[in-house]
């Protein structure tokens, strides 16, 4: 029953499909099936996989895209029915599906494809009484935007949003916590300028291995638009048993071309010493001439880096 169903499907939407892990994200329990061939051997071990991470062996199958971009939509929602879009974000530079650098707005989104698919995300929310800060996410390829998941939360890279807006996301999910109405309504959105996210992590920027340890220098890069949200000091241990990201590098600028400068520059002022970092590697990606024209879709790293 089960495979005859799974068969009629893909006769609907075609190869190649990704089955996933319903419980997990991250990256973990997704699998690339191009053939019926593999496609039984694909479910299986990823239903393994799936329970094993997640304890939760649930599964589900979606097209594959090619060469899709990863943008998705920032939305805040009270309980009084209010739902607002702050734009879009651009996360299609991704290493083995996480995220390495983001930017708002995404470039060469129109302010129509913006309203168009804006107003679908409140839409959603408002059907199913949505409350708190939240992202869609979507595959977006040739102008059309797919549906991958809603994150109920904010996310590492709100802060590029927060810097195109001038609203504070955290400070408005705690507010609407608070029972409060939403402050803003849609006409008050402006998206001004543009902004980057750097993700820093403690680890090799040639093989990713995590390099915990001790921070025996830091200094962090300022100046106009540079934004660095981090907890790491001089002294500081960075320990073996967590997630490796130390901080979120964030530059500002009135137009992409000055976003990108600024953040070239902070890369360059940034230290971190006596632990290995990633800085090496965003300061590669923000000379990248294919970056700089905007626009790459998420393999692009993994081919940069002869990963594909």
């Amino acid at each position: 029953m089960i495979r005859n169903a799974i068969k009629k499907l893909l006769k609907k939407i075609g190869y190649p499909v990704i089955i996933k892990a319903a419980g997990g994200g991250g990256g973990r329990g997704m699998r690339v099936v191009r053939s019926e061939a593999a496609l039984l051997n694909a479910v299986s071990m990823t239903r393994s996989e799936a329970g094993a991470a997640f304890g939760n062996d649930t599964i589900y199958m979606e097209k594959f895209l090619e060469n899709p971009r990863h943008i998705e939509i920032q939305i805040l929602a009270d309980q009084h029915g209010n739902v607002i879009y702050l734009g879009e974000r651009d996360c299609s530079l991704q290493r083995r599906h996480q995220k390495v650098v983001e930017e708002a707005p995404a470039p060469g989104i129109t302010e129509k494809q913006r309203k168009r698919i804006g107003e679908r995300c409140v839409k959603a929310c408002k059907e199913i009484g949505y409350r708190g800060a939240g992202t869609f996410e979507f595959l977006y390829e040739n102008g059309e935007f797919y549906f991958i998941e809603m994150n109920t939360r904010v996310q590492v890279e709100h802060p590029v949003t927060e810097m195109i807006t001038g609203i504070d996301i955290v400070r408005e999910q705690l507010r609407i916590a608070a029972g409060e109405i939403l402050r803003y309504k849609q006409e008050d959105i402006e998206l001004r300028g543009h902004a980057i996210e750097c993700r820093i992590n403690a680890e090799d920027p040639e093989t990713f291995t995590p390099s915990p340890g001790t921070i025996t220098q830091f200094h962090a890069p300022g100046g106009i638009g540079i934004r660095l949200d981090s907890h790491i000091y001089s002294g500081y241990k960075v320990p073996p048993q967590y997630d490796s990201m130390i901080g979120k590098l964030i530059a500002y600028g009135e137009n992409r071309e000055s976003a990108l400068a600024r953040m070239r520059t902070a890369l360059d002022e940034m230290i971190v010493e006596g632990i290995k970092t990633n800085i090496p590697l965003q300061q590669s990606i923000m000379r990248d001439a294919h970056f700089q024209q905007g626009g790459v879709n998420i393999h692009y790293l993994e081919k940069k880096l002869g990963l594909k």
